[in-house]
């Protein structure tokens, strides 16, 4: 569906530098917005995964969710009406959903699975305006060399897994530990600005 208004500029639902810096990276003008209270102190944002709920299903939920309530907070706030866009990354291995560790233990254990092994990081966006929510959809294969314990406690020492899915930034130290990539960087940054882009231009924007 096309959405025929022209905007030039949108709501960030996000608290994520990377998002930022993606949109920038593009010429993409925004104005951030952020619940007061924490994503995990608000119910329409819980991000606990529904039982037997597929990774794919889930990201594109998030996403969708943050993006409704996040044209709920311009509607409350009295913004001005312009799209948002909202973002959530997961990390899935073997079948099974890897979020943001929850402590320094819980980032070397995920980056011990990783050691070796290939997972898929699964980025949906959303962009919302009015009763129009438009979602897609970026699934990329990563693939870490072997790691030594010695390099895990460094990089974990370093605080960058800590408010990542999966417990690392490829942008970042952890650049180092892959060795294969499918798909997109951007998207396992955060924001796959290929598929970010289409749905911009269903808006409006001029890229």
């Amino acid at each position: 569906m096309s959405v025929q208004m022209p905007y030039s500029r949108l709501h960030l639902a996000s608290r994520s530098p990377r998002r930022r810096e993606l949109l920038t990276q593009i010429g993409v003008a925004f104005d951030t917005i952020v619940p007061r209270n924490s994503p995990r102190d608000d119910p329409a944002l819980d991000e606990t995964p529904l039982p037997g709920e597929n990774p794919t299903s889930y990201v594109e939920r998030i996403a969708r969710s943050k993006a409704e309530h996040g044209c709920r907070v311009v509607r409350w706030r009295k913004l001005f009406p312009q799209p948002v866009l909202a973002a959530d990354t997961t990390v899935e291995l073997a079948g099974e959903l890897i979020g943001k560790p929850c402590d320094a233990e819980d980032a070397r254990r995920i980056l011990k699975r990783f050691s070796g092994n290939t997972h898929r990081v699964l980025t949906a966006v959303a962009i919302g305006f009015e009763d129009c929510i438009e979602l897609a959809l970026s699934i990329s294969e990563v693939r870490f060399r072997l790691l030594d314990d010695d390099e895990i406690r460094r990089y974990v020492a370093s605080g960058e897994p800590m408010d990542k899915a999966g417990a690392y930034g490829i942008q970042g130290r952890a650049g180092m530990f892959i060795e294969y990539l499918a798909g997109s960087y951007s998207g396992v940054m955060g924001l796959p600005l290929c598929e970010t882009a289409q749905l911009l231009k269903h808006f409006g924007f001029r890229l």
